[in-house]
């Protein structure tokens, strides 16, 4: 939260993050504050701030986190112009469940029931696919392992050496050019992305 704000500050007049844990802002504050960061301790399902305040609204891996989606997303919806744009990842899965593999995952969604969630709020939805570059071996290898074995049963160390070995940058040191995004097309994707605008609040078409 901290580094992505200061990241985000970067190009913006001001940015401004939120967390729920007190520790983290007080650690982005020490670490990441600048004369155009803020830091604020929020419910990301009760935000507090004005309507109509930010032009953009980055939320990154943070909604599969969350019990109150509703509040959430009627939240963002609501703080956002009416020109907004509002910025949100999950992770990719094949199949919606309410009971992902990661114990801190309250939910993740397949691409077709991220988009339909995402237009109950706004009017105009585009999803993307965020995966990393793979080289073929490395992809092959991913494939023939239909048990899932390397991440149950090899080290972390090794998953970076058989990375490196394959000639595909290991997940540690990855770099923005490590990184591709595709319309529509989540065939190996790690998370979708989705840029949505137009508030239902504005275009009165709510679902």
């Amino acid at each position: 939260m901290g580094y992505g704000t200061a990241h985000l500050a970067a190009f913006a007049k001001k940015a401004v993050g939120v967390d729920l844990s007190q520790e983290a802002i007080v650690y982005a504050r020490e670490h990441y504050q600048n004369t155009n960061t803020a830091f604020e301790t929020m419910d990301a399902s009760r935000l507090t701030f004005p309507n109509n305040t930010f032009d953009v609204v980055c939320s990154f891996e943070t909604i599969e986190h969350l019990n109150d989606v509703e509040g959430y997303l009627c939240g963002i919806e609501r703080v956002l112009k009416p020109e907004g744009i509002f910025l949100v990842s999950t992770p990719c899965v094949a199949r919606t469940t309410n009971k992902p593999e990661n114990s801190f995952h309250v939910q993740e969604w397949s691409s077709v029931d991220f988009q339909a969630l995402l237009e109950r709020y706004f009017s105009t939805v585009k999803l993307f696919g965020q995966r990393r570059k793979q080289t073929s071996l490395h992809r092959w290898l991913q494939k023939v392992d239909f048990l899932n074995l390397r991440r149950k049963i090899y080290p972390s160390k090794f998953g970076k050496a058989l990375s490196t070995a394959t000639g595909t940058t290991p997940f540690a040191e990855l770099e923005l050019d490590d990184i591709e995004i595709s319309e529509n097309d989540f065939h190996g994707a790690l998370c979708i992305l989705g840029v949505c605008s137009i508030p239902i609040r504005v275009s009165g078409t709510k679902l």
